[in-house]
């Protein structure tokens, strides 16, 4: 009799911060984001420089809890996610932390894409999703064993989630998305009609 495992899985979590804390979470965060890309002016030359669609605050404002309260009572609400899925994935610390290394806004608007990206440098990666419109995009992971996979035949139309290269993950409003720092990963164009705001974040081990 032949059995199957499934070894070396990647796993990806998913949580939703929800109630009057979620609702006043995306509300203040919102009103937040939106403020901050008006009057970053070296965020803005950054995203011109780089063809950056729209607005991220990657390479000007990535401290964001210690300047705004806002920002780090999200990152408290994250801190508790990032542990539980440190706990799932069966880290061993070794007495040490994951502790929150940067945290940075990214609008993007219709049109707006975010090429295949990983995260170096880093343990955890993540996003909080703020402003999710119809049409928006859903998060786009890729199977991290894709470049090795030389001469397989394409997988069936109606795979499992876990057999396919490419796997798209559709957030709403407060959701938070935790993966694995080197999973690739790429947001496909926004085809809604407003922007999409979301939060991203690293963390380190330290």
């Amino acid at each position: 009799m032949a059995t199957i495992d499934s070894l070396f899985v990647t796993k990806v979590y998913r949580a939703e911060i929800t109630g009057a804390k979620g609702e006043r979470l995306l509300h203040e965060l919102e009103t937040a984001c939106l403020s901050i890309a008006e009057d970053d002016t070296a965020g803005q030359r950054w995203c011109a420089k780089n063809g950056y669609p729209g607005y991220t605050s990657y390479a000007s404002l990535d401290d964001l809890p210690w300047r705004i309260p806002v920002f780090a009572d999200l990152a408290k609400a994250l801190d508790s996610h990032v542990a539980a899925f440190a706990k799932e994935v069966d880290f061993d610390l070794g007495g040490r932390k994951l502790v929150l290394d940067s945290l940075w806004i990214n609008i993007l608007p219709p049109g707006g894409i975010h090429t295949s990206h990983i995260h170096p440098h880093s343990v955890v990666s993540g996003t909080y999703y703020v402003t999710v419109p119809d049409g928006a995009g859903a998060l786009k992971l890729e199977d991290p064993r894709l470049g090795f996979m030389m001469a397989a035949p394409p997988r069936r139309a109606k795979a499992k989630p876990e057999s396919r290269p490419f796997v798209y993950l559709a957030p709403s409003p407060g959701t938070v998305i935790l993966w694995e720092s080197w999973l690739r990963h790429e947001v496909p164009i926004n085809e809604a009609e407003t922007n999409r705001i979301s939060v991203s974040f690293n963390y380190a081990w330290r």
